[in-house]
């Protein structure tokens, strides 16, 4: 079964890598190129799904200088038809609702075969931008023009940890038709764990079966990229950071806690009966840390097969 199919069921037990595509800046002519390297790199791993990022400018999230500059990048949606036509499994279409007018948004919505595509809608950055679409207007959207593709929804450990709350987000979105969750990258375990167990407990007291929750993981192999990481407001303990900063391997050191950390968080929503999908990602352009998000692809699929 692809993703497509587990997530249609409430079944998890799936392993995904999202991409991000090239900047819109790259010449016409090196996209295809890209693409048939992002193919062969990843065309060994049997992966159950891909994700497509629609990246926006997030400074109105947070104002501090970003420590990699922000650049445009392709249309996801027109990397994936122009450049990535023959990849095999659904692809999951992130839209970041705030950059579309209604009408370009809804007819990308109706378009879709919802069995090659799946989609997440992400709101703005934050509360206080204005943008053409809301979120909510944008789930309405894909329930009007094409109920049968599966809507996903962000969810943010973090954010449950400092307001205690973001389990009755999940919650509202999947009243709103979300079938699963996309997180950030998890590197705090203990909040990851606390959002899925209240999760759980809250589904139950409303008679509410809990949709699958994908939690995405990535390497580290830089302070700089820690520092990225940060910027995107994703928590990471301070025991992780001694041990990355002090590792004669920082690249290692990092993918052995992220597997580490996959297989306990899997086990836990096991437990809880909580559809559980991974998914991996690289947040640097570096080669070696596109490599290691491979290998960890490759170590977390391997481990899901086994159980």
């Amino acid at each position: 079964m692809d993703v497509a199919a587990r997530i249609e069921a409430g079944r998890g037990d799936f392993v995904l890598f999202a991409i991000t595509p090239p900047r819109r800046s790259t010449p016409a002519e090196r996209l295809p190129e890209i693409a048939r390297a992002t193919t062969q790199r990843l065309e060994g791993l049997d992966l159950d799904g891909l994700v497509l990022y629609d990246i926006d400018d997030e400074s109105s999230r947070n104002p501090a200088e970003r420590p990699f500059p922000f650049t445009p990048t392709v249309d996801p949606s027109t990397y994936r038809s122009e450049h990535l036509p023959s990849w095999p499994t659904p692809v999951i279409v992130y839209r970041a609702v705030g950059k579309y007018q209604p009408e370009e948004l809804r007819d990308w919505l109706a378009a879709q075969d919802h069995r090659r595509t799946l989609t997440v809608l992400v709101g703005a950055a934050s509360s206080g931008t204005t943008t053409p679409l809301s979120l909510a207007d944008a789930q309405a959207l894909r329930a009007e023009a094409n109920p049968s593709l599966l809507l996903g929804g962000v969810a943010i450990p973090e954010r449950h940890s400092r307001r205690d709350n973001e389990h009755l987000r999940l919650i509202a979105k999947q009243e709103a038709g979300c079938r699963f969750f996309v997180t950030q990258v998890v590197y705090d375990l203990n909040a990851a764990k606390n959002l899925v167990s209240d999760y759980r407990y809250a589904c139950a007291e409303r008679g509410l079966t809990p949709v699958p929750i994908v939690f995405t993981f990535s390497v580290c192999g830089s302070m700089k990229t820690l520092e990225f990481l940060r910027w995107l407001g994703v928590d990471v303990p301070r025991w992780i950071e001694n041990d990355l900063r002090h590792s004669t391997n920082t690249l290692r050191a990092s993918a052995e806690q992220a597997a580490a950390t996959a297989l306990e968080l899997a086990d836990f929503c096991r437990r809880l009966d909580v559809p559980l999908g991974l998914n991996v990602e690289s947040v640097s352009i570096r080669r070696e840390e596109i490599e290691a998000s491979v290998e960890l692809a490759a170590r977390l699929r391997a481990q899901v097969r086994a159980t």
